[in-house]
C-alpha cells in the first residue's frame, strides 16, 4: 500500500511536470507565432505578350497597320501582318475621308450601314480604359453561358482575373459561388441585351455591341437618343428602355467577326442570304480576347452532345440546343476550333469541355 508521503510526491511531481509540459507549449506557441505567414494562394504567371505567337498561328499574317492608310473596315484578304495591330471598337473618325471602305456588309462589315452607325459614334466612345490599358500583362477570362458552370465553385477564381468577358444577357445575381460578380465587358446584340443591365453588371461594365444587321445601330441609337422606339426586324423583342451611360458603349470592330469566321471556322464572309452563317457571341468574345490579353483563360464552354436534345445549354436557363436551330451557328464546328486553341494552348480552360 502505498503511503501518504509517496502520494504528495507523486502529486506533486505530477504537478511539477504538467507545469513545465504547459510552459513548453506555451514557449513554443510565443516563438513561433512571429514568424508565421499564411501561404497565399499562388496567382499563375503572366507573361506579357504570351498569346502573340499562338495568335499569329491560328489567324495568320496581316497586313501592316500605317497610320495613314487606317482603315478597320478593309477585309482580311487584303491584309498580311499581326492582326494584334486591329482597332478593338470602331471609332467615329473612321468613317471620314475614307479611302476603302467596308467590303462587306454586316456582320462582317458595315457596308450599307454607315449612315446609322455614324450617329451611333458620334455620342459612344471607343477607348480602352486606362485600368486595362496601364497593365503590365493581362490575364483575362471569357465566361461562357454553358451548364459546366452550375456547381463549379469558381465565382471567386474568376473575379481574380484582371479583365472578365460575359456574354449576352447571363445573369450573375445568384450565381455568384460558379461565376463571379465582376464583369469587365459583356458583348451583346439588341435580342440578348439585359431588361436592367444595372443589376448585372459593375458601374464601370464596357458594353460592347455586336451587331449583326444595320438595324441594331439604329436600335441603340433610339435608345441613347430617346428617339421612337423600334418595334419589327428582330428575332426577339430588344429592351425598349436601356438605362447605360452611352460612355460605356463600344461597338465591336467587325474585323474580329470576319477573322473567327474565316480563320477558326473556315467560313466564307460573301455568303449566299439564305445561309448567312456566323460565330457565335462565344467565339467572337475568345477571339477578342486573344488579341487584347497576354493569357486567355475560358470557362463555362461546350454544348451538350447532340443527342442529348433534353439537357439545357445555359447554366441560368433549362433551354435546350432546340433553341439554336435557324440561328446560323455551328456548334460542332466550333467545338472543333475551341479544342484546336485549347490543345495548342493559345488558352486554357477551367471547365471539362
Amino acid at each position: 500500500m502505498i503511503s501518504k508521503s509517496r502520494w504528495k510526491l507523486l502529486a506533486m511531481l505530477a504537478l511539477v511536470l504538467g507545469v513545465m509540459a504547459w510552459y513548453s507549449i506555451s514557449w513554443e506557441d510565443r516563438y513561433f507565432q512571429p514568424f508565421y505567414f499564411p501561404i497565399p494562394e499562388k496567382k499563375a504567371l503572366c507573361l506579357q505578350g504570351e498569346t502573340e505567337p499562338k495568335v499569329s498561328q491560328l489567324f495568320g499574317k496581316l497586313s501592316p497597320w500605317h497610320e495613314e492608310a487606317f482603315s478597320p473596315l478593309r477585309p482580311l484578304s487584303s491584309l498580311c501582318s499581326s492582326s494584334r495591330d486591329q482597332p478593338f471598337f470602331l471609332q467615329l473618325k473612321d468613317y471620314f475621308w475614307v479611302n476603302t471602305p467596308s467590303a462587306y456588309e454586316l456582320p462582317f462589315g458595315t457596308k450599307g450601314s454607315e449612315n446609322h452607325l455614324v450617329r451611333v459614334l458620334a455620342i459612344t466612345s471607343y477607348s480602352i480604359p486606362e485600368s486595362i490599358r496601364s497593365l503590365k500583362c493581362r490575364r483575362c477570362v471569357v465566361v461562357g453561358n454553358g451548364p459546366r458552370l452550375r456547381n463549379s465553385s469558381l465565382g471567386s477564381t474568376i473575379n481574380k482575373y484582371d479583365v472578365v468577358i460575359r456574354l449576352n444577357n447571363a445573369p450573375v445575381a445568384g450565381y455568384e459561388g460558379d461565376v463571379g460578380n465582376k464583369t469587365t465587358m459583356r458583348l451583346f446584340y439588341p435580342e440578348s441585351a439585359h431588361f436592367d443591365p444595372q443589376v448585372e453588371n459593375n458601374p464601370d461594365t464596357l458594353f460592347v455591341l455586336v451587331a449583326f444587321k444595320a438595324l441594331d445601330f439604329h436600335w441603340i441609337e433610339t435608345i441613347l437618343r430617346d428617339k421612337k422606339r423600334v418595334g419589327k426586324g428582330f428575332w426577339k423583342q430588344p429592351p425598349l428602355i436601356w438605362k447605360v451611360n452611352p460612355e460605356q458603349i463600344r461597338i465591336l470592330n467587325p474585323f474580329f467577326m470576319e477573322v473567327a469566321a474565316e480563320k477558326l471556322l473556315n467560313l466564307p464572309v460573301q455568303q449566299p442570304r439564305r445561309l448567312k452563317q456566323k460565330p457565335t457571341t462565344g467565339l467572337l468574345a475568345i477571339t477578342l480576347a486573344l488579341h487584347l490579353c497576354d493569357q486567355v483563360h475560358i470557362a463555362g464552354f461546350g454544348y451538350p452532345d447532340a443527342f442529348h436534345k433534353r439537357q439545357s445549354i445555359h447554366y441560368y436557363e433549362q433551354i435546350t440546343l432546340k433553341s439554336m436551330a435557324g440561328s446560323g451557328h455551328n456548334v460542332s464546328q466550333e467545338a472543333v476550333a475551341i479544342k484546336r486553341m485549347l490543345e495548342m494552348g493559345a488558352v486554357k480552360n477551367l471547365t471539362s469541355f
